[in-house]
Parts: structure tokens; C-alpha cells; sequence
């Protein structure tokens, strides 16, 4: 179950006929000739939403005052007259070398006060106005050429928002970060408490003394640190809506960028992005640096429906095989591809779309794969490619449909910032690896999961696991407290509940927030040192952690036999209202974890489908009238659900147990009950 959206009284919806299979084109790296036969191996791959102009400035705005739009009109017109729709963008990813020449003002400064250069992309201060107002000249001039193209389904703003460039530390930023804290606090004295400016002589007596949290000798104030990350989420989501506004005067069609909800990316704070989006669109790569990618994957897709608030979203941008940004960038086995994206689709994405189409001869992203690789259309990949467009044609029904979950995981970017802090107990404990951590956990048990605000509605679900939820707001350790007492069932893990929103100790003991909820009080951490584990009394193997913890109101259901805390107990479990609080102080191996959440789920009623695990996942879409299994085969054996119905991979009826073969898929309309 999914919190309702807060709807825009100006919001547009997105409307594409069946799942959307797109890609990245960028015609300007290929002589005009090329045009032609690349929409002509589109429309047979089954490509119908192109995204197009995204890296653009430079072809239509080539120098200060002149446009031209000669080869833009051209690639417009060929599209539609294949009949495949295009995803416009506003072309100001990255400024030209003309306009950073002219004015260098615009340029980053890090933290070490160095001036980042152009050369590469994303080289802008988001606080500066020069830039700002070249930036909306330019999409003044797309939106009024294209405004009213009947071909434009979708517009996309800049690209890839501060994947690059989110923290910049230069006097525009700085003046802007004063700006927000003035709004925020509204009083100097306000801030100086919010931030501890007692400790280390900090305390401000002017705004003007305040500057963004540069590089130090010794760490920074944690506070000012936590700040600078809000500040910076809302300047880009600032500059995000004012594209908006210039466009929306001009046209009717939907507007959105593309988030970057992964593994590596943590600056943007996307949940209060999300209402400003009229689609959620998010760009995903197999992150090959993981030992889980495909787990991290599965977790990223229902994050971002999550911030989607359960609607159908966007998979922007992937790929097809190999990236160019990883250490080792690897190829991606023969129907890989597919069951990537079909992960997405059975997660919630009604639209998959590629970076990009023609893989290109020269430039940084040269070694990245695309739908059309550097091998042609005699090759693997692209034969792969056009299978799955003929998938994608035969999954339109599916549209719409949301994904049926009664387990959620609490994701906070708040706790993400101010846990991975510059001092901390352990710098093995980071926020996202035990939020992966749980989350493998539950995906391994089979439940499917969404993955929610601490803020949102948890009414309808049966269990909601916490992990090391460091930063909580007293609102949201109610709504966790109330989902209990009403008969919920919750699993939180160590290092959660521990500060408050302004990065301040709850006193009295841990886990602070939660102490009364889960019937333990915590006097002190006992981290595990670098490479010790501990054992615990089932057999099952303690990581990273440990801690001094104290029983209240709860029952001990795992103690600790060695480490720092021999006999202590490891896992608890708390009557609460007419619900149970359970808490973990610490990291069970996978296999621990695991076989605790499925006696965690089990008691609370949570739903895994027969069959689901590690390798096999099992998600459900449901809508007012249908519903769809998707069963995705990671394994290298076959495995087998039970369903009735209509195999739309292999356009057959299916009854009783369905073989998923071998790193295969199968996604069944069932019959109802």
C-alpha cells in the first residue's frame, strides 16, 4: 500500500499508449545522412518515445543571441513521421564553451575552494543568476518553437540535476545558503541552537558570518553540514521549477526530469522533489561495484515508486549492456537486458527507456552500450533489443496497473546525510548499506516491498522495517508508534531514533526516539572492530556491531555469545498496543537476516508468494480489474510459481506450477479467483 499523491492543481498526466520503450538520441554526434536509417531501425526495434536535444546548447544556441533550430526541425519531423513520440528536452544540461568564456562567474567552486572548469558537463553553480537567466533565454526559445508540436508527449528538464554539480561552495551559493537559512531559522539565535554553536566557539552573531561548510583542518559542524544538503536539494529543485514555469506558459504536455535514484547518488532529497514532477522519471544502471547489483536494482525501482507515492513512473535512462563510468565496466550476459528491465516494469515503471540509441564513435560516453551498439545490427545485443521491443508491444495491457505490497522499508535522505557524518561510532556502520542490508533480507524471503518516507501513511501495511533510521522527527516516530499500537508489526535496527532533526542527541539513553516502543534502552554502542564478527546464540554470525542494551518492557530472542558484549541480547521483541515491536542491535550474516525476517513476516501475515527468494522474484500489479505476476528467474536453474492464466512472454495459457526457466521470465494475466 501506497500514501495518496498530493495532487498540483496544474498537474499534467502522462499518457503513452502501453509501456513506453525508449532511448537517448543525440543526432548531433552523426552526420544528417544517418537520420533516416536510425528511425527506420527504431520503428523496428519497436522504439516509441525518443528523447531528444538533451545535450543540445551548443547546435541550437551557438553563440550569445543566435538560434538555430535547422537540424532540430529536421529530427522533430523525421520522428513524427515514423510515428514515434519525442521526449524534448531543454537543452541546458551543460553550458557551452562560448558562454562559461564570457562569463566565468558561473562556474562550481568545491569545497577546497577550487573553480571547477568547463571541459567536461554539469559546469554551473545552481545558485547562479547569470547562469539562470541565459538557461530560461534558452528554454523560452524550445518552448515557444515546440509548445505546441502535437508530436512533444513529454518535456524533460536539464538533465540529470546535480549529479555533478549539486554542492558548490562559491559566493553566489554561499550568499544563497544564508538566504535559506534565514528563511528556515528566522533568527540568528535559532540557528546557533539548531547547529550547537556552543561547541568550538562557533556561535554566529550575523548571517554574513556564515559560509557554506568548506574543507576544514579539523571535521565540521555537523549541523552545517546536514543544512547544506537540504539547502542544496532545494536550489536545484528551485531551478528545476522555474524551467518548469517558462514552459509551462507555452505548453500543455507533461514536464519532468530524470532522478537518480542508485546506489552512488545521494544529494538530492527526491521525496520533496516529487510533487513538483507531473511523472516520476528515474535513471538506473547495474551498478557492477555491488556484491548484490540486481538486489540494489530491485531496491532503487521501488524507492523511486515510493517517491512516485505508488503511481507508475519512468525508467528514463539504462542500458543495454556495459557502462563507461565504473572501474570495471561490465558486459552484460545474453538477457540480462531483460530481465533488468523487466524488474522495473514488474516494480512499476510503465516506461523503459535507453541511454541511448547509437553508441557514440568519440566523446567520454564512447565505451557506454546503447540499442545500437558499435557492432551494428549484426550483433547479440541488438537482437536482444529488438526481442524485447516485441515484449514491450505485448505488455500494453499492463499499463496503469500498481504494484501490491503489505511490507515497506522507511527511507529517509535526512538520515542518509547525517549518519554518514564526518565523526561516528564506526565508518563500517553507512546508512545505505544497512538499508540494502534489510532490504536483501526481505527481498530474499520473497516479500515485495515499498519503500516509503518516515512522514508516510503506513495504514494497510503488516510489517514496516526501519533500518538504522539515525535522524527521526517526533512526527515520525509517532506515525511508526501509532502503525504499531494499531496492530502493526515493526523491525528496527540499531542506530536508529538516535538524533533528532537538527542532528541533536536524544538523551537519556537509545535508541532515543524508539525507546519506549521497543521496550529496551541502550546505554552505550560497542562497535565491532575492523574485520572481528561475533556469534550469536542460533548460530548465525553478528556484524559491524553491537551495543549495551538493556531490557524494559521487551523479551531477549537472540543474545550475543562472544564480542564486546557476551550474553547481552541481539534481538528483542516488544508488545505494543495490540502490535509488536522488534528491534536488531545488529548485522546478521544475509542468512541470519534473512531467516529473521521471514519469522518476523510470517507472524505479522506479510504475503510471499510460493517459490520467491533469492534468485526468483515474484512481484504483483494489480489494477481495478487485473493483475499480473511477474516472475524473474536470477538463477541458473529452473524454478517454478503456481498461477492461472495467460503467459504474455510466451502468448500461452499457463494453470498450476509455471516453469521460469533459467535466467528467465515470465509475467502471467491471471485468472480470477
Amino acid at each position: 500500500m501506497q500514501p495518496s499523491t498530493t495532487e498540483r492543481p496544474d498537474r499534467r498526466r502522462w499518457r503513452h499508449d502501453g509501456i513506453a520503450f525508449g532511448c537517448d538520441y543525440n543526432p548531433e554526434q552523426w552526420d544528417a545522412a544517418v537520420w533516416p536509417e536510425d528511425v527506420r531501425l527504431m520503428r523496428e526495434a519497436g522504439v516509441d518515445l525518443v528523447a531528444i536535444n538533451i545535450f543540445g546548447w551548443s547546435q541550437v544556441n551557438p553563440r550569445k543571441g543566435s538560434f538555430d533550430f535547422t537540424a532540430l526541425d529536421s529530427i522533430m519531423e523525421l520522428l513524427a513521421d515514423a510515428g514515434i513520440r519525442v521526449n524534448l528536452g531543454t537543452a541546458t544540461a551543460s553550458p557551452p564553451p562560448w558562454l562559461t568564456t564570457r562569463h566565468p562567474e558561473i562556474l562550481p567552486v568545491a569545497d577546497d575552494g577550487t573553480t571547477r572548469y568547463p571541459g567536461g558537463r554539469q559546469a554551473w553553480c545552481p545558485s547562479s543568476p547569470v547562469f539562470r537567466r541565459y538557461a530560461l533565454a534558452l528554454v523560452a526559445q524550445v518552448a515557444e518553437r515546440y509548445g505546441s508540436h502535437g508530436n512533444v508527449e513529454l518535456w524533460h528538464v536539464s538533465n540529470e540535476l546535480g549529479c555533478h554539480n549539486a554542492l558548490c561552495h562559491c559566493a553566489e551559493s554561499t550568499a544563497a545558503f544564508r538566504r535559506w537559512l534565514e528563511r528556515r531559522y528566522g533568527s540568528i539565535e535559532a540557528l546557533n541552537r539548531a547547529w550547537g554553536t556552543s561547541f568550538w566557539s562557533q556561535r554566529y552573531d550575523d548571517w554574513a558570518e556564515i559560509l557554506t561548510p568548506m574543507r576544514t583542518l579539523s571535521t565540521r559542524n555537523p549541523g552545517q553540514v546536514l543544512d547544506f544538503h537540504r539547502f542544496s536539494s532545494d536550489e536545484l529543485l528551485d531551478y528545476y521549477r522555474a524551467e518548469a514555469e517558462v514552459i509551462r506558459a507555452r505548453s500543455a504536455a507533461p514536464i519532468t526530469t530524470n532522478f537518480m535514484v542508485t546506489a552512488h547518488i545521494r544529494n538530492l532529497d527526491y521525496f520533496s522533489w516529487a510533487a513538483e514532477m507531473d511523472v516520476v522519471a528515474n535513471d538506473h544502471y547495474l551498478d557492477n561495484r555491488l556484491a548484490d547489483p540486481t538486489t540494489e536494482l530491485a531496491f532503487a525501482a521501488d524507492l523511486t515508486r515510493g517517491i512516485a507515492a505508488g503511481e507508475p513512473w519512468i525508467l528514463m535512462e539504462t542500458s543495454t549492456s556495459a557502462v563507461n563510468w565504473q572501474p570495471h565496466n561490465i558486459a552484460k550476459a545474453r538477457g540480462e537486458m531483460t530481465r533488468n528491465a523487466v524488474q522495473h516494469i514488474a516494480r512499476g515503471a510503465d516506461g523503459i527507456c535507453f541511454f541511448q540509441w547509437r553508441a557514440s564513435a568519440q566523446g567520454s560516453e564512447k565505451f557506454h552500450s546503447a540499442l545500437l551498439p558499435h557492432a551494428g545490427t549484426d550483433s547479440d545485443v541488438w537482437r536482444e533489443v529488438v526481442d524485447f521491443g516485441g515484449l514491450v508491444g505485448r505488455l500494453g495491457e499492463v499499463t496503469g496497473t500498481r504494484v501490491v505490497a503489505d511490507a515497506a522499508v522507511l527511507f529517509s535522505w535526512d538520515a542518509w546525510w547525517a549518519t554518514d557524518a564526518d565523526n561516528r561510532p564506526s565508518h563500517a556502520v553507512e546508512y545505505l548499506d544497512q538499508v540494502h542490508a534489510a532490504y536483501a533480507a526481505l527481498r530474499g524471503a520473497g516479500a515485495t516491498v515499498d519503500v516509503v518516507h518516515p512522514d508516510a501513511d503506513l495504514t494497510g501495511y503488516r510489517l514496516v522495517v526501519v533500518p538504522a533510521l539515525y535522524s527521526v522527527t517526533n512526527a515520525a516516530a509517532a506515525n511508526l508508534a501509532s502503525f504499531v499500537a494499531d496492530g502493526g508489526t515493526t523491525l528496527v535496527t540499531f542506530y536508529s531514533g538516535i538524533v533528532d532533526e537538527n542532528d541533536r542527541v536524544r538523551l537519556g539513553g537509545y535508541p532515543g526516539a524508539f525507546t519506549d516502543l521497543l521496550g529496551i534502552r541502550v546505554e552505550e554502542f560497542a562497535p565491532l572492530r575492523p574485520g572481528a564478527d561475533a556469534r550469536l546464540a542460533s548460530g548465525g554470525t553478528a556484524r559491524l556491531w553491537s551495543e549495551h542494551l538493556a531490557l524494559t518492557t521487551a523479551e531477549s530472542l537472540e543474545a550475543f555469545v562472544d564480542g564486546p558484549v557476551p550474553g547481552l541480547p541481539a534481538v528483542t521483541r516488544n508488545a505494543h498496543g495490540t502490535g509488536a515491536a522488534w528491534y536488531l542491535a545488529t548485522q546478521p550474516d544475509p542468512a541470519a537476516y534473512r531467516d529473521l525476517v521471514v519469522r518476523i513476516a510470517d507472524e505479522a501475515g506479510v504475503g510471499r508468494p510460493a517459490g520467491a527468494g533469492p534468485d526468483l522474484e515474484v512481484v504483483r500489479r494489480s489494477g481495478d480489474d487485473r493483475s499480473y505476476l511477474f516472475a524473474i528467474n536470477h538463477g541458473a536453474a529452473p524454478a517454478a510459481v503456481d498461477a492461472v492464466g495467460f503467459d504474455l512472454v510466451t502468448s500461452s495459457p499457463v494453470a498450476g506450477a509455471v516453469t521460469v526457466p533459467a535466467y528467465g521470465i515470465r509475467i502471467i494475466r491471471e485468472e480470477a479467483a
